[in-house]
């Protein structure tokens, strides 16, 4: 009877083992998103910043959108992790339970465009990611209060 219980209890740790693999596995997918090869500009209080897009269809859509002009967009602090602002047209949402970082873009309700200096966790549209600048230049850049960003191809 004992070894029953002995085997029964190996499973069961087996189980959970495996389990837990497969919890980190899908973290780790979520948290290293294939970023494609393509990329943005945003045009910020006069400086030129950098992206790198995930592969979505939402940052597809966004692509198509930046071939016929570029997009500029009117964003306002929330909640002092983010920069916010509406889009005029709606980008096909790919939410997922995710942990944002400082220069992610995100897509937030298909029309809303966010650059986040820190971190937030909530159902977002990952678009991609500024790149190298640390959080504290990304906040310097963005300022206080309200801006004009401007996005454009990186050709």
């Amino acid at each position: 009877m004992s070894k029953i219980i002995v085997l029964i209890l190996i499973l069961i740790l087996v189980f959970l083992i495996i389990k837990n693999i497969d919890k980190e596995k899908i973290n780790n997918d979520i948290e290293n998103e294939e970023y494609s090869n393509m990329k943005i500009k945003l045009e910020i209080n006069n400086y030129e910043l950098n992206a790198t897009l995930v592969d979505n269809s939402s940052t597809q859509a966004l692509i198509e959108k930046l071939k016929e002009s570029d997009i500029t967009i009117n964003m306002n602090d929330y909640g002092n992790m983010e920069k916010v602002g509406q889009l005029d047209f709606s980008l096909p949402r790919n939410d997922q339970n995710i942990t944002t970082k400082s220069g992610d873009l995100i897509l937030y309700q298909g029309n809303n465009f966010v650059i986040y200096y820190d971190t937030n966790n909530w159902s977002l549209t990952k678009l991609g990611k500024i790149d190298n600048i640390d959080k504290q230049q990304l906040k310097n850049i963005l300022g206080s209060g309200s801006v004009v960003v401007t996005l454009s191809l990186d050709e």
